[in-house]
């Protein structure tokens, strides 16, 4: 039986029933590849053309978003890094972007890379009602991976954007001598307490808010809902998360000053000297950054893995032979 397509699918009469039937239609539907574009017959799962279609997809969704928001993130960056009575400047916004894109696009493109196999791969062991676990799974173990590279480049990045440096060249090469290769990743482990619990979050709220609306509407979604889904998933992980965020960024911009002797000392210090509101600095731009972010994010991905997918090979030859079959 040739690949029908998820609308088709969908609006078989039986999925109201809760039948056998229906559960395999829906068991299909959340181990489908992309959860987009066709449904057949379950076939052996493709782990390299998976890591392929997702490095492309998240490279350049990465790079989409980045480029577009990165005014937004240079405030919040700067609020966050302002203490007591600093003013915020204004000038420069886009200080450190194309250093920046240079560790974005392989960051994105490894995340999405090993999270959409790895999700594939878990949706297929766990059972139907553990699919959130699944993307919560997924979406750590890519937020590890990708933060290899994240790490150097938002340290970079932050150090540029409250003015310290005025060339990422520069940036790199004074770190390197004054820092070595531990100031490359000077708030590793509280990027991480912010950016695993983000990442997992974030794609659980997409992918199970995503999946519910296409039961419910019974087809496809269309990348506009894709993009309000993307945008509400952002910007409620954004506001939970603002605190770790300022965290990470007090650590990151801190450089050789050493104000902060980690993660505890940076909390207990903001609580003594500026109050648990500051815990809340910059929650207005980052869950407008974030929650913009998050529709250009998923929009443009889902329309990079359609248009993958639909040049996939296989899907190729098998309308061919189909054609000719007619």
């Amino acid at each position: 039986m040739g690949p029908l397509s998820l609308s088709v699918m969908l609006q078989d009469s039986a999925i109201s029933s809760p039948d056998a039937c229906t559960k395999r239609k829906q068991n299909m539907l959340l181990r489908n590849s992309f959860a987009s574009v066709t449904i057949g017959e379950e076939k052996p799962f493709d782990f390299l053309r998976t890591l392929f279609e997702g490095v492309i997809a998240g490279g350049t969704a990465g790079v989409v978003v980045e480029t577009a928001l990165y005014p937004i993130d240079t405030i919040k960056t700067r609020l966050q890094a302002a203490r007591g009575g600093e003013k915020l400047l204004l000038k420069g916004l886009y200080s450190g972007l194309a250093g920046n894109l240079v560790g974005v696009l392989p960051a994105s493109a490894l995340f999405v890379g090993v999270y959409e196999p790895m999700k594939q791969k878990l949706l297929r062991i766990f059972p139907e009602n553990l699919s959130a676990f699944a993307h919560l799974t997924a979406g750590a173990i890519g937020g590890i991976a990708a933060s290899l590279v994240r790490v150097p480049t938002e340290v970079v990045k932050q150090r540029m954007q409250t003015g310290q440096f005025a060339s990422a060249s520069g940036a790199v090469r004074f770190i390197a001598a004054k820092e070595g290769f531990k100031g490359f990743y000077a708030g590793y482990r509280s990027f991480l307490l912010r950016d695993l619990p983000f990442d997992a979050i974030q794609f659980c709220i997409y992918e199970q808010i995503r999946l519910g609306y296409m039961l419910a509407a019974r087809r496809n979604l269309n990348d506009p809902e894709n993009a309000v889904i993307g945008a509400f998933a952002g910007a409620l992980t954004g506001a939970i998360t603002t605190p770790l965020d300022v965290i990470k960024t007090r650590l990151m911009v801190q450089g050789s000053a050493n104000q902060y002797k980690g993660i505890v000392d940076c909390v207990q210090t903001i609580m003594k000297e500026e109050g648990p509101r500051a815990f809340l600095k910059g929650i207005g731009p980052r869950v407008l950054w974030i929650g913009i972010g998050g529709s250009i994010f998923f929009g443009v991905l889902e329309s990079s893995k359609r248009f993958l997918v639909e040049r996939r090979p296989t899907l190729a030859q098998h309308s061919k032979s189909e054609r000719n079959k007619d």
